[in-house]
């Protein structure tokens, strides 16, 4: 059995230094590593030397949009002939959904719109995949 590939969006900005004010250079990166997404962020400051990391699994809000607004947003693409059940359980369970939520999500996956970061979308195809699904994260 072999390790699957790592798949990771990283972005770099620029942000008002926490300890001095001057700007600071950042960078945050979301990767799927060994079935889990992770992030984490590091920040630096050139004029006081003030640094600081940070990490964590559930990605904040603001860094999703910078990865959404730097690298656009992946898709997921399922097999069309894929049973909507078959695939209405693993995005329950995957996405922590209720039935009706689901519903509307397993209509997006179908249609081809459902989207996020790449490291977000490979997480939901290699869950597909584990279920005998053929799904793939694509970049339109």
């Amino acid at each position: 059995m072999g390790t699957e590939q790592v798949v990771f969006e990283s972005v770099g900005y620029s942000a008002g230094c926490q300890e001095c004010g001057a700007e600071s250079e950042c960078r945050g990166v979301q990767a799927l590593v060994d079935g889990s997404l992770r992030w984490d962020t590091e920040t630096t400051c050139s004029a006081c030397g003030f640094a600081v990391a940070a990490y964590g699994g559930d990605l904040p809000s603001e860094w999703r949009e910078k990865l959404l607004l730097a690298h656009g947003a992946a898709r997921l693409r399922v097999d069309p002939s894929a049973g909507g059940v078959a695939v209405m359980r693993v995005l329950r369970a995957g996405l922590g959904l209720g039935l009706t939520e689901v519903r509307s999500v397993l209509r997006e996956v179908v249609s081809g719109a459902h989207s996020g970061t790449l490291p977000e979308m490979e997480l939901l195809a290699r869950k597909l995949r584990a279920s005998g699904i053929d799904a793939v994260a694509v970049r339109p």
